[in-house]
């Protein structure tokens, strides 16, 4: 059914100045989504033009329209199902002959086409000269010239967009290459097409080729589309065999090499080269960056700025937006039900939580915003295909892609980075099956929330080797993942569609600020959307988890009696203080709550006049709280407020007290105990399992949880002393055995919410959970068995652990990763 709005689809390889096209033609009209089911960025927009509009549509940039690689399968899916009125083939002029392949295919799916030839400055430059009108005739399309980062060519490429469209477009030529001797199989296949599936449209002579070279056998985008065509595979089969016999060759390579010949064919045809070009400045750049010796050097340069830049000043933004974003908590406050002295009720309880964690993930926006600019401005210089070169030999032997670096850098391959913005970070890596391991093994490094516990347990068990032991925990995770990450790609994710490995080094450019702050936005605002729906749901089922069944109504009452004795205590050293006159216990709660709103409020203000201005609106809500919490000179109000704190003081003891026993009674609690068989391998008691569980929410709950469950009610004692007083017989071996398991510890909710964001899976988000809990599970119990029985010191463990940790991930890496081949294109 013809669309209502015409419909235009950008198609090119990567790097050929597409998007930048794509930018230019649509301005501000345009959207950033996702291909449903997937992680690829579906860009689109509106061209408005000569009084008509058109909805454009910026295909992923691909190299072929097959199936290696979630991009190609988007781009297939897309002009094979929705069958767009026009495709502009953007071309980059400066590598017309490997850029040719792709506008071939296209021709040969039979659709509309319209060519437009790219980066022109950039090939004069180079000293190469193209004729438009020869390509032209050569391809039997129009091909329109542009310089589109100058500005060069964008009208006369609107024009011809809004001329296809309002008269019938030019179809490709689906003949323009010759097969030779597989032509007869070539017809033979696609007669039968055609007579099968009439709608079709001109492309059968694709559907032959797709058969022919296999791609209807992988359970990819062409072998769901070829699925209604089964009954040809047989035939397929035969055609494939007897050509192979014959020429001793397999189809899809013949088939990729006739285009190269013909794409030579028609490069050297259009293309002059003036006699002394200049060496490109790309080229003399690449001298440096690409450098055997230097090379390395500047990657760990250029990562390190990265990581600084993206999260060490990231996280010092947050701190700005922190206060905003409470007073959006603030406000919310406003609208639930009041806090009681001791109890909350429960729908105030519940949509704080919600609020809290929203706002966790949300605080991360400075970060993400700064992340995606640097990795657009990488993208758009060109570095970025540097990086993956300089770094994939090492990394593709464990499965991993050049382009995994970034992503785990920021996890923290040495320590303090964040697996938030790592995972979101892995969209770029064009390898599926490596960009799902990178996703799966980044939350297995050492990000900061997991710093608190190693330093907790360090200064308690290792107070004689704290350098040593964080010097292990920091580099050994690496030693651990790399092994993990060869694991799952030759087991969980074998059958992931995996791209051969094209490395192109495009010319260095000048990033566009425009197009840099224009990328960051639109992927911050998009994960924004998509979060926020996502954390509540999971938000609400922690919640029961941690809150119910609650205590029994024995232990409530005990509570609530304890309460009565607080509030008494202060109506009794109060009695006589005119400021207290009529106090009832009430008002007690009333001003405890005031007490409290008031301290928020001045904590978000920065400024003397904020203050100011939350004094004058305290003021007016109450004249005698004010006097109570901010008593100035008053010697009355200073008596009180001196009562006040105590008062404050013993319900936080109190509900200090209170949380932990329900904690210790909830479902959470109850899953403590139950997995303390199992954990007692590994040498956890049933504390440390709940610390561990509230962990899922976020890291550094499991120190917050062992401080609730550790620390007296006095607060003289620090956690670690508590922890080595109340844990008897924990020893440094069962420290290190814990440190291990939570290196390896699954990822927290915003971390798993950006796996579902990333993978479009709940299913994966569930294996990103349960595998590394198994495996730390593994490693601490095994560590620690083996340690007992061989009566190793904490010390003795983890440098044994270490040694072997590094054997094994060298003996990895000796023997090359060998994933399935996929056909030539």
């Amino acid at each position: 059914m013809k669309q209502c709005t015409p419909l235009a689809a950008l198609a090119g390889q990567p790097n050929c100045g597409k998007s930048t096209v794509f930018n230019a033609l649509t301005g501000a009209n345009q959207h950033i989504a996702n291909y449903p089911g997937v992680t690829v960025e579906k860009r689109s927009g509106t061209l408005s033009a000569n009084g008509t509009r058109t909805a454009l549509v910026d295909l992923p940039g691909t190299y072929a329209i097959t199936s290696y690689s979630l991009e190609e399968q988007v781009a297939c899916d897309f002009l094979v199902d929705c069958r767009p009125d026009l495709v502009i083939n953007v071309l980059d002029t400066t590598n017309l002959k490997r850029s040719l392949p792709l506008t071939l295919q296209l021709m040969e799916l039979g659709v509309p086409m319209l060519v437009n030839a790219n980066m022109m400055d950039a090939a004069e430059a180079r000293g190469i000269r193209l004729d438009t009108d020869a390509l032209g005739r050569a391809l039997g399309l129009e091909v329109i010239p542009t310089a589109i980062k100058k500005g060069s060519g964008k009208d006369a490429l609107e024009s011809a967009i809004t001329r296809h469209m309002a008269h019938e477009s030019t179809t490709a030529d689906t003949h323009l290459v010759h097969y030779g001797a597989l032509e007869p199989a070539i017809a033979d296949l696609s007669k039968k097409v055609m007579e099968m599936a009439p709608e079709t449209r001109g492309q059968g002579r694709w559907v032959a080729l797709k058969l022919l070279s296999g791609d209807h056998r992988a359970d990819t985008t062409p072998g769901r589309i070829l699925l209604q065509f089964a009954s040809l595979f047989s035939l397929a089969d035969g055609h494939r065999i007897a050509f192979r016999s014959d020429t001793g060759m397999a189809p899809s390579r013949y088939i990729a090499e006739k285009r190269r010949e013909k794409a030579s064919e028609i490069a050297e045809a259009c293309l002059s080269t003036q006699t002394k070009p200049k060496r490109p400045l790309s080229d003399r750049v690449d001298a440096v960056v690409c450098h055997r010796i230097f090379a390395p050097v500047l990657l760990v340069a250029v990562v390190w700025l990265l990581y600084q830049l993206a999260i060490v000043q990231g996280y010092r933004l947050t701190g700005l937006t922190w206060p905003l974003l409470l007073k959006g908590k603030t406000i919310l406050t406003t609208l639930l039900p009041d806090a009681g002295f001791i109890h909350e009720p429960m729908a105030r309880a519940l949509g704080l939580w919600v609020a809290d964690s929203i706002l966790a993930l949300l605080n991360y926006i400075p970060i993400f915003l700064i992340l995606f600019a640097l990795i657009a401005v990488l993208e758009d210089s060109g570095y970025m295909p540097r990086m993956a070169f300089i770094l994939d030999k090492i990394f593709h032997r464990y499965g991993l892609h050049g382009q995994s670096t970034l992503p785990m850098v920021l996890g923290g391959v040495y320590a303090g980075g964040c697996a938030v913005p790592a995972i979101m970070s892995t969209r770029g890596i064009p390898d599926d099956r490596a960009r799902m391991a990178t996703i799966l093994i980044i939350p297995m490094l050492n990000c900061l929330a997991k710093i608190p516990l190693y330093i907790l347990l360090i200064n308690a068990y290792f107070p004689q080797h704290k350098g040593a032991a964080l010097f292990f925990i920091s580099t050994v995770t690496l030693f651990m993942v790399l092994p993990v990450s060869r694991l799952l790609t030759a087991t969980a994710l074998a059958r992931r569609p995996v791209a051969p490995f094209i490395m192109e080094m495009p010319a260095y450019h000048l990033p566009r600020i425009r197009s840099v702050i224009q990328s960051a936005v639109s992927k911050v605002w998009l994960f924004v959307k998509k979060i926020v729906t996502v954390v509540a749901a999971v938000a609400v089922i922690v919640f029961v988890l941690i809150e119910f069944p609650g205590l029994s109504d024995e232990r409530t009452a005990h509570f609530d009696r304890k309460a009565h004795e607080i509030k008494a205590a202060f109506l009794e050293k109060t009695a006589e203080n005119p400021l207290a006159v009529g106090m009832t216990e009430e008002r007690v709660e009333a001003l405890v709550r005031y007490a409290d709103s008031y301290k928020s409020a001045r904590f978000g203000a920065s400024t003397p006049a904020a203050r100011e201005k939350v004094d004058a609106r305290f003021t007016d809500l109450s004249p005698e709280f004010f006097t109570m919490v901010n008593p100035g000179k008053n010697p009355d109000g200073r008596r009180i407020r001196r009562d006040l704190k105590k008062l404050i003081r013993s319900r936080k003891k109190l509900k200090h007290t209170m949380q932990q026993e329900v904690m210790e009674a909830s479902f959470i609690g109850m899953a403590g105990k139950a997995l303390e068989p199992v954990t007692r391998h590994a040498g956890f008691s049933w504390r440390i399992n709940i610390a561990l569980l509230s962990a899922l929410m976020a890291k550094e709950n499991s120190v917050a949880t062992l401080g609730a469950l550790y620390q007296p009610e006095s607060g003289g004692q620090s956690v670690s002393e508590g922890m080595k007083n109340r844990e008897k017989g924990f020893t440094p071996l069962h420290a290190l055995a814990l440190m291990l398991f939570m290196a390896l510890y699954p990822p927290c909710l915003p971390a798993a919410m950006m796996v579902k964001l990333q993978t479009g899976s709940f299913a994966w988000m569930g294996f990103s959970i349960v595998f590394p809990a198994c495996l730390a599970l593994a490693i601490a119990s095994g560590l620690f068995t083996l340690g007992s029985v061989l009566g190793l010191t904490g010390m003795e463990a983890m440098a044994g652990f270490y040694l072997m940790a590094l054997l094994v991930t060298v003996t990895v890496g000796l023997f090359p990763s060998r994933p399935k081949g996929a056909p030539q294109v």
